[in-house]
């Protein structure tokens, strides 16, 4: 049936074609599969891997078939945009306030404090006239890598490097819309100044989800990501050194302390097994259990503006700070996540990050639709929250209250699992979800 299916929506073709805009792995997951590269003017794909700043050429001018397939949806910038982010993230707190019970309002708190600039310049002096002596991070709305950040305590840093750079000068803010025109949009933010250290430096995390739906909702969250690391130890004494606090690789390759073959960072199995060891299950438990909490509340803010569409899926690369009280807070979502690698250990994790992303989108047709686990990705929401499929291979102990699926720097044999699931087709013609074989001793460790 797989087969005919598949047949069916590719035109009868053996082989799998694909347009790929991005180099080294990307392109080495496609190679590995034996799928056949087609040029830009070639019309006949199944499946295109393309940069955001393409999507426009692909949805303005070409009638996409039932069998293609493209990697991010039309208005992915409500959620990849710093400022959209912010103002969706508000609104869905707001619906809540209203229509929802208080905590579940306040489980929709995961960003810091935060305006747009310069919209909302004088809600922002209000704000910052409360609280005179906190730290305030500037971050450019639709820029990544740490470009055009800086941090200040003081009013007058904004004003004086508006003039500085031209990015929107004071006659705005005394309303000459003449002067207005064409200002780039920023983020002021409130600054975590008491983040999780470990060994005196700060470090943030970079995770990955795929939704491969927005109608209904369905969040596949992938077991493997890592800490990125700063090279100094943390202080807020020196605001102005940005290598002390971003730890963003483009930021951090520059220092004298930084290693090129580690790139600073810890896998994220490495960090839930020292944070286990010093704060034992219960709490790292209630910490993956917060950090499932952004990844629902952030795509529930946006699930009802995306344009939904059967041709798309999205791989986002998320960036999220622990704070000393092991509370996490969403710095940012990224539609076009870095595939650069910075050693062998980060391609094997990148390698099988797209490889499993494939597997989801399932464009041969080998899957069922029923499974909870593909690889290292496991099933977190499906137009609600998901269980875990056999209660006997959860990390966590919920006090005999249902398990979500989520395994969050456990334990990934995703080579077996991928096995079982791809090659044992009586068990999944059986009606049940594909389950785990590998024991909770195992996963946990």
């Amino acid at each position: 049936m797989a087969e005919k299916r598949r047949t069916s929506e590719l035109g009868g073709r053996p082989t799998i074609r694909y347009r790929c805009s991005f180099g080294h792995v990307m392109l080495d997951v496609f190679r590995s599969r034996g799928w056949k590269e087609v040029g830009p003017e070639d019309p006949d794909w199944d499946i295109n891997w393309c940069d955001v700043s393409q999507l426009k050429e692909y949805y303005d001018h070409t009638f996409l078939q039932d069998h293609q397939r493209i990697c991010h949806f039309r208005n992915h910038y409500e959620l990849s945009r710093k400022n959209m982010l912010m103002k969706n993230i508000r609104r869905l707190k707001r619906q809540m306030e209203k229509s929802g019970t208080k905590e579940e309002a306040e489980r929709c708190v995961i960003c810091p404090t935060s305006f747009e600039l310069p919209s909302e310049y004088h809600m922002f002096v209000e704000e910052f006239r409360h609280y005179p002596r906190a730290i305030w991070i500037m971050k450019p709305a639709g820029k990544s890598q740490g470009r055009g950040i800086f941090l200040t305590q003081r009013l007058k840093d904004v004003t004086e490097w508006k003039i500085k750079d031209k990015q929107f000068t004071p006659s705005f803010l005394a309303g000459d819309k003449d002067a207005a025109l064409g200002p780039e949009t920023y983020v002021v933010q409130r600054y975590i100044s008491n983040p999780y250290l470990i060994g005196g430096r700060k470090f943030d995390l970079r995770l990955y989800a795929l939704v491969s739906s927005y109608t209904p909702l369905k969040v596949w969250l992938y077991r493997e990501g890592f800490a990125r690391f700063s090279s100094a130890e943390f202080t807020t004494s020196q605001i102005e050194d940005n290598c002390i606090h971003l730890t963003n690789v483009a930021i951090q390759k520059h220092t004298v302390e930084y290693n090129p073959q580690r790139g600073s960072k810890w896998s994220m199995r490495q960090l839930r097994h020292f944070l286990r060891a010093r704060h034992g299950d219960a709490m790292v438990a209630t910490l993956i259990d917060d950090i499932n909490n952004v990844f629902i509340k952030s795509l529930q803010s946006v699930q009802k503006i995306m344009i939904n569409d059967k041709h798309c899926f999205e791989l986002y690369g998320y960036d999220i700070l622990i704070d000393s009280e092991l509370r996490p807070w969403l710095m940012e979502v990224n539609a076009s996540p870095s595939l650069a690698t910075t050693g062998r250990d980060d391609y094997r994790l990148k390698f099988a990050l797209l490889d499993d992303t494939l597997h989801v989108v399932d464009l041969e047709g080998r899957l069922t639709g029923r499974e909870l686990r593909v690889g290292g990705y496991d099933l977190i929401w499906n137009d609600g929250p998901v269980s875990a499929d056999d209660s006997a291979h959860s990390c966590h102990n919920f006090g005999g209250q249902t398990r979500p699926n989520t395994f969050l720097g456990c334990y990934n044999d995703r080579e077996e699992q991928l096995q079982e699931i791809l090659q044992s087709k009586p068990r999944r013609q059986r009606g049940g979800s594909a389950r785990p074989s590998t024991s909770v001793q195992q996963i946990c460790q």
